[in-house]
């Protein structure tokens, strides 16, 4: 997903995961409770072999214990974990048990299948595992065997803010990170935290999820359906990273569901309905209200629109079924992204009111064309 990053991004300031920062205090603890003395700045590995310094910005000894703590720094990303305080706590452990990880306060614990970790672990990703592993036996003098306990100030408060709750991982944040550097406005991660609910809803056995661009729609589609919270996928503005990991992760059911802006941008072949990648094309909406029978005059009306929301608006004033077009249109963008016949696609359109607009019947996605709603 290294390509998917926005080059946007390339003049903003990087910064580092949760994993790295979480690294660097277990090295500084173990490091103290090797020596006694903590360090005044600590160096981590990243996957990619950089290594940058970290200034603790916490430090504590006690019986059998030393804690430390970096102050999370996001970069120039609107991160939720910037300037959170990530400490690591080190005791030397049982013989022969190697590195232990536990859930301190403010980290999560896993509590659902389909995650990297089984239920009843620290959500401590495996990558940020294997750099505390690895910076603690830069400093550990040949002994092996540590229990690293990880906590967050305010982790769980911040956790309101994340997908946690819905995936399962209760009581905190999670340490994540697979190359330890924030990239500013980087897309892949929010994309992962996609890959992670459908991983989530599959291992629950669900056999229907659904995707929405944002939250109106999410709770329109709930209550349509009548869907459980693990079937909600915070899907946003990544149709394409959703529909290309069901092709090899499949659901039987799906249902996308959106605004009237994105389903219209969605039916005009965009996979990614960001704004910022450009505005559905009301020339071409008008073509489809021509298609759907509009007379010229209203055409025109459509053409002239202010913006998507207020087409739908003229066209609702006079009856005409522009909903389930643009749905029938979407279905098709849909479907050649998806293109697997053991997955049935819905895709559902709402106003901003949350009431449907338009629709089509769940149709395999292998077909040229979705069953009318």
């Amino acid at each position: 997903m290294e390509a998917a990053i926005e080059t946007e991004s390339k003049n903003l300031r990087r910064g580092w995961t949760t994993g790295t920062c979480a690294a660097a205090a277990s090295k500084a603890a173990c490091l103290a409770l090797m020596t006694g003395e903590f360090p005044a700045l600590v160096e981590v590995t990243l996957p990619g072999g950089q290594r940058p310094a970290f200034a603790l910005a916490m430090e504590e000894k006690g019986s059998g214990f030393a804690k430390a703590g970096i102050v999370k720094d996001a970069g120039d990303d609107p991160d939720v974990t910037h300037g959170a305080l990530i400490m690591s706590t080190v005791r030397r452990g049982l013989p022969g048990s190697g590195i232990t990880f536990k859930a301190g306060p403010g980290v999560g614990t896993v509590t659902r299948l389909g995650l990297p970790l089984p239920p009843g672990e620290p959500s401590i990703n495996p990558v940020p595992r294997k750099m505390i592993a690895q910076a603690i036996s830069e400093v550990c003098h040949g002994e092996r065997d540590f229990e690293v306990e990880i906590s967050v100030a305010d982790g769980e408060k911040i956790a309101e803010r994340t997908l946690n709750g819905r995936l399962g991982i209760l009581g905190g944040i999670s340490i994540l990170g697979t190359t330890g550097i924030v990239i500013p406005f980087s897309c892949a991660s929010w994309i992962h935290s996609i890959w992670r609910g459908i991983d989530v809803a599959r291992a629950a056995g669900l056999d229907h999820i659904s995707g929405a661009t944002g939250n109106v729609s999410e709770k329109a589609a709930q209550a349509h359906h009548g869907l459980s919270e693990i079937a909600l996928i915070d899907m946003g503005d990544f149709v394409g990273g959703m529909l290309k990991y069901l092709r090899s992760h499949p659901v039987p059911k799906v249902t996308i569901a959106g605004g009237v802006a994105k389903m219209t941008k969605l039916s005009q072949g965009m996979l990614d309905v960001h704004s910022k990648r450009g505005l559905a094309d009301l020339e071409a909406l008008a073509k489809v209200a021509a298609e759907a029978g509009a007379e010229a005059d209203f055409v025109a009306r459509i053409t002239a629109a202010n913006t998507v929301s207020h087409a739908f608006q003229l066209a609702d004033d006079i009856g005409l079924p522009l909903g389930n077009r643009i749905a029938a249109l979407a279905w098709k963008t849909a479907a050649k992204a998806l293109h697997t016949p053991d997955i049935a696609l819905e895709i559902l359109v709402f106003d901003r009111q949350g009431q449907l607009v338009g629709k089509t019947e769940f149709t395999p996605s292998d077909h040229s064309e979705p069953l009318s709603a």
